[in-house]
């Protein structure tokens, strides 16, 4: 290297040096000290600032509540809540102390020593806001009684700093008690009930001071989600979380030395009593503005929120269409019942659903006997099965999967099914072989005709040609939910569980040319804060429309000449499926016009505590109460009030698919008795004998009621005989088919 070239290496080498340097002597560690306690002294003069400049405010619009207003479709009143809030102010002397100190054990063990604050939990709650992860836990019992009675529910962090600041003050210049007495009685605990005196009687029906550790625990442990942890609302999962939060309270209790362990070890958890619904909930009210609620809660619309007051909420619901379902359930059933004298008769619920399927909007529901009286919503239950209204939904998903039988023909309105009784179904892993009605066969049918008489050896063909993975996938889509549905054969018969609001999404997207309808009752959600968008009741398309169009050719045929001709005339054209489930428990009939789609349903609920499901046979003396009989007739009442006495639309009905037909050779008319290990049982228990000359579905001629007065049906070859008649009740519609099945188990449930 040359001199030159050394000198310009070492320029630069200087260079570097005395940049590096310059970089140290910038960051020295005695800067780096100073910036930081420069900046602490920054924090605390602004907190202090901030400690000067925010007072303690009067109390907030949360601890002075507000009425909410429920309103009909066409904003006349349904009814007001909150407007007299459920509250009532105890001193704190009044709680016993063991239930004082399950609060602070739940909430905050270090409430009588803190200073009002948690620094740690208030910046965690800054950074989850600021993160968006919206309200978190964290506070101190000072801090959320600060955020009830003087501030806000909104997670900001503004409202974070007030209540920081008003905590401490407040902490400075009142007593423990004084906020502990404040936070107890401004809670909300669930129920419509605001302080612990409300909380006490909704929950156990007892005074705020006559309640023990175990119910104090518990009241305490529901504060933190009061929705959820409702006993008798809780899901699974919310019962045993509250559990887990109530043992925790109690333990911390003995690690405060509030509690002895061996009185720890003897307490048991004490569940709530069943609700009492608050004044002007009675009759249908109730139901509606329960069901308004859940979908508020879904749309981020919580109890809390409500409690605060101030909204008006706009149902969905018709008020002339919701008169005239509640007359048609009075005249068609409640009417023919007598309730005190007969022990069938007391155990019979009614519920139903009605949808407009362009929207999806709720314009009529019916709940039950009324609210104040019966609890449970018959609308919106899911712990019956839906039965035979299933069997479209098979129809639907051959049709959408392209599936073919056994011969390899297409499905389709004209393709033939075997319909003999105890015919085994032929390509399933699982053995499967159900039993019609009254043990009747029908030998060879079109997939029309097993649809109108409700064939169940039949569509339990259908259901393994097409697989059930397949079917309970189209079901899931057209809005059935996913409650004890096992992918089995069996689900054919409709051995799952749902509802009539269920139900009316489904058959609405039928009606819908298979866009999906999903059934919503609040048309909108209004308070002078925000604004809530109602759920879309529209969305895509779940089956085709070549699909969803055959289905409702064939159920126009279950209403002409079938087990639902009880709901046929001529004031307006429908399509529709009834069903009973296993051993007469429930009674369905789902049917749809044009412009209007409606479930209507029976349960039959033991009226003893815990209310066991039970037959419905015998109901108002008239034998089977299928759902060609009472449910039929409510319907085919309310339809033809909801539609102004009639209506002239017709289905626009496109590309229906007809099927392929493979004339098979004459099959046997003595069914098999090959057992079957699906799990369904062999028979109803508990049905009626069969005394009478006809079956239900069959008009008193030797034919099927869905072909015309001829010597024979068009469904059954030459070769064989007429359909044999069955049992039943005269002159009565029946079902058809319904689950009568070969088994060793009973369905699941």
């Amino acid at each position: 290297m040359g001199r030159a070239d050394a000198r310009r290496a070492q320029r630069r080498g200087a260079r570097r040096a005395a940049k590096s340097g310059g970089i140290r002597r910038l960051f020295t560690w005695k800067k780096m000290l100073g910036a930081f306690f420069g900046l602490c002294l920054l924090i605390m003069g602004a907190f202090v600032a901030l400690y000067m400049y925010v007072d303690v405010p009067k109390a907030n619009a949360l601890a002075e509540r507000q009425s909410n207003v429920y309103q009909y479709s066409d904003g006349s009143l349904l009814t007001r809540t909150g407007k007299g809030v459920n509250r009532q102010i105890v001193d704190l002397a009044e709680v016993p102390l063991e239930v004082q100190h399950t609060f602070v054990a739940a909430e905050n063990k270090s409430f009588y020593d803190d200073k009002g604050v948690d620094l740690k939990g208030t910046a965690r709650g800054i950074l989850n806001t600021l993160s968006g992860k919206g309200k978190q836990g964290g506070s101190t019992i000072t801090q959320q009684y600060v955020k009830n009675y003087y501030l806000t529910q909104d997670p900001t962090v503004s409202r974070k700093l007030k209540e920081l600041v008003i905590s401490l003050k407040v902490d400075s210049k009142k007593s423990k008690e004084f906020i502990l007495a404040g936070y107890i009685n401004t809670a909300y605990y669930g129920r419509g009930a605001s302080g612990i005196q409300a909380a006490a009687q909704a929950y156990y029906g007892v005074d705020a001071k006559d309640l023990n550790v175990s119910q104090g625990a518990y009241l305490a442990s529901v504060l933190q989600a009061p929705s959820q942890y409702d006993w008798q609302a809780a899901t699974d999962t919310g019962k045993k979380l509250v559990k887990d939060r109530w043992a925790y309270t109690l333990d911390n209790m003995v690690e405060m030395h509030w509690l002895d362990q061996a009185e720890r070890d003897k307490l048991k958890f004490q569940v709530p009593d069943k609700p009492k619904p608050a004044k002007g909930m009675e009759g249908q009210t109730g139901y509606l503005v329960e069901a308004a609620n859940k979908e508020l809660e879904k749309q981020g619309i919580t109890a809390e929120m409500r409690q605060a007051g101030g909204w008006t909420f706009t149902l969905n619901i018709d008020k002339k269409r919701q008169k005239q379902l509640e007359q048609s359930v009075d005249r068609q059933l409640e009417s023919k019942l007598d309730r005190k004298g007969n022990k069938v008769d007391a155990t019979v619920q009614a519920g139903a659903t009605s949808v407009n399927p362009k929207t999806g909007a709720v314009v009529a529901m019916y709940g039950g006997v009324g609210y104040t009286q019966h609890y449970i919503s018959n609308a919106t239950r899911q712990d019956y099965q839906p039965a035979s209204t299933f069997k479209p939904l098979v129809l639907a998903s051959a049709l959408e999967n392209e599936a073919k039988t056994q011969n390899g023909d297409l499905i389709g309105v004209n393709t033939r099914y075997d319909g003999t009784s105890k015919r085994p179904v032929v390509g399933s892993d699982t053995p499967f072989a159900p039993e019609n009605e009254d043990n009747q066969s029908y030998g060879s049918v079109t997939v029309q005709k097993a649809m109108n008489a409700s064939i169940n050896s039949a569509f339990a063909q259908m259901v393994v040609d097409v697989g059930p993975p397949a079917v309970k996938k189209t079901a899931l889509a057209l809005g059935v939910p996913d409650k004890n549905f096992p992918e089995r054969p069996a689900i054919t018969l409709g051995t799952m569980n749902a509802s009539t609001w269920d139900m009316a999404g489904a058959y609405a997207t039928l009606d819908n040319h298979g866009k999906k309808v999903t059934p919503f009752i609040v048309k909108s959600a209004k308070h002078r804060e925000r604004t809530v968008e109602p759920v879309e009741g529209i969305g895509s398309q779940v089956i085709s429309r070549k699909s969803a169009d055959t289905v409702t050719s064939v159920l126009t045929g279950v209403v002409d000449a079938g087990s639902g001709r009880a709901a046929n005339t001529s004031a307006y054209e429908a399509a529709g499926k009834t069903g009973t489930s296993e051993n007469n428990k429930s009674a369905w009939f789902a049917a749809y016009t044009p412009e209007l789609t409606t479930v209507v349903a029976l349960f039959g609920e033991s009226p003893k505590d815990g209310g066991g499901q039970v037959s419905l046979t015998g109901t108002a003396n008239s034998g089977r109460a299928n759902g060609g009989g009472f449910p039929a007739e409510i319907w085919a009442d309310y339809t033809l009030g909801a539609l102004g006495g009639g209506s002239t639309a017709q289905f626009d009905l496109e590309d229906v698919e007809r099927g392929e037909v493979t004339v098979p050779a004459s099959p046997s008319t003595t069914p098999s008795q090959s057992a079957s290990t699906d799990t369904t049982p062999s028979k109803s228990p508990d049905r009626p004998s069969q005394s009478a000359t006809q079956s239900p579905d069959v008009p008193s001629t030797s034919q099927s009621p869905d072909v015309p007065s001829t010597s024979q049906s068009p469904d059954v070859p030459t070769s064989q005989s007429p359909e044999p008649p069955g049992g039943g009740v005269p002159g009565k519609p029946g079902d058809g088919n319904e689950n009568n099945i070969v088994g060793n188990a009973p369905p699941a449930r």
